[in-house]
């Protein structure tokens, strides 16, 4: 039996639209209303997915009301929940986990993200530095898993004292910590108390030195730590047609949204933010950087740039190649979030299980309809 992989989705409560980018001039949006979003919830359900990342931030529908929302409509997805550390307390995010578990049956995962803009943080009323963040993201998480712990717990730190953290009952299971972050500062909260650390998709050389350094941290630290990467997904019955579709895409990005975007990479300061940008400069003619990855995504869209474009057969065999760089979970999407979980979980993913590297799954899997 190969490695099992986990294959993740990616729900769109900032919106959606199709064959553009929900940003271009004339997309035709899909707002991200409980109707639209249970679409999604419910093929990622059926096909496979085993959760479903829900983004943070104030683009965005809040993540835990809409995936609370969604778990009477699914069987057994997971809901992989971002939330910023310094917008709660962390034994308020304790309890708002441990209630979404039970009221879930134990699928609820958390992605806590530290960074983001400095215009973003402000609108939250949050203006430290990184560093701080990053170090109040550490305590953070150790109160949050005292709070699970089962025993009153106490801590006294530079940014927490808590005298008796507790939830009602213990979550079961205690949920997975994802976490990502490029800089310095993020590697080391990584290695020091999350489950999974997550990248966004660059070519392999440029990622596999970061899962080396993560790890080596992490045993130094005394741990182990699994690793994910996030990647938009364009995935067809033939190269030819993953392609075409990767340049009506493009052809729907206009010159002055590229520039604007660039102008805004500039001035970031997210590490992963200008690694990803780094990766074409601005220039539409350099956007293919390793074999079936694409980085044009990037030209327009914050956040992770790249996606895997191919054939079924080619996007399983770049996804096996990271997988040997160490990556065991991939969080994908694709505009639209709907048609694409479609083309990729119909697509790719029986060509995993046959390879041994999904399990099998029990009950209805075939959709309703298809895409195609």
């Amino acid at each position: 039996m190969a490695d099992l992989l986990k294959m993740h989705w990616f729900l769109p409560t900032g919106g959606d639209a199709r064959d553009v980018l929900p940003t271009a001039p004339d997309a035709h949006p899909r707002a991200p209303d409980h109707s639209y979003l249970a679409q999604i919830a419910v093929a990622c359900d059926r096909l496979g997915y085993d959760a479903m990342l829900t983004p943070c931030g104030t683009g965005c529908e809040d993540a835990w009301l809409a995936t609370a929302a969604l778990i009477p409509l699914t069987q057994r997805v997971k809901f992989l929940v971002a939330f910023r550390p310094a917008l709660l307390t962390p034994t308020l995010a304790a309890q708002m986990a441990s209630t979404h578990q039970r009221m879930s049956d134990g699928r609820l995962l958390v992605n806590i993200v530290t960074g983001a803009e400095p215009a973003e943080l402000a609108r939250f009323g949050v203006h430290d530095d990184k560093e701080t963040r990053y170090a109040q993201t550490e305590e953070f998480i150790q109160v949050m898993r005292g709070a699970w712990s089962g025993s009153p717990f106490d801590f006294d730190g530079n940014f927490y004292n808590v005298v008796g953290a507790t939830t009602r009952d213990v979550p079961d299971p205690v949920p997975a910590i994802y976490f990502g972050g490029a800089s310095e500062a993020a590697e080391r909260v990584a290695a020091n108390q999350v489950d999974v650390y997550l990248a966004w998709g660059e070519p392999p050389d440029m990622v596999a030195e970061r899962v080396e350094r993560v790890r080596a941290l992490a045993a130094a630290a005394g741990r182990t730590i699994r690793f994910g990467i996030r990647f938009h997904v364009i995935a067809r019955p033939t190269a030819a047609e993953a392609w075409a579709y990767a340049d009506r895409l493009l052809a729907g990005m206009d010159a002055d949204a590229i520039a604007s975007a660039a102008r805004d990479f500039d001035a970031t300061q997210s590490v992963g933010q200008r690694r990803m940008a780094d990766l074409h400069g601005g220039d539409t003619s350099q956007l293919v950087v390793y074999p079936n990855v694409w980085a044009g995504f990037g030209l327009v869209r914050g956040g992770v740039g790249t996606g895997l474009v191919g054939s079924y057969a080619e996007v399983a065999e770049r996804i096996l190649e990271y997988h040997g760089l160490g990556f065991d979970e991939f969080i994908l999407s694709g505009y639209p979030h709907l048609e694409e979980a479609y083309w990729f979980g119909e697509g790719v993913m029986p060509l995993l299980r046959a390879s041994g590297h999904l399990p099998q799954i029990d009950g209805p899997s075939a959709p309703v309809f298809s895409f195609r």
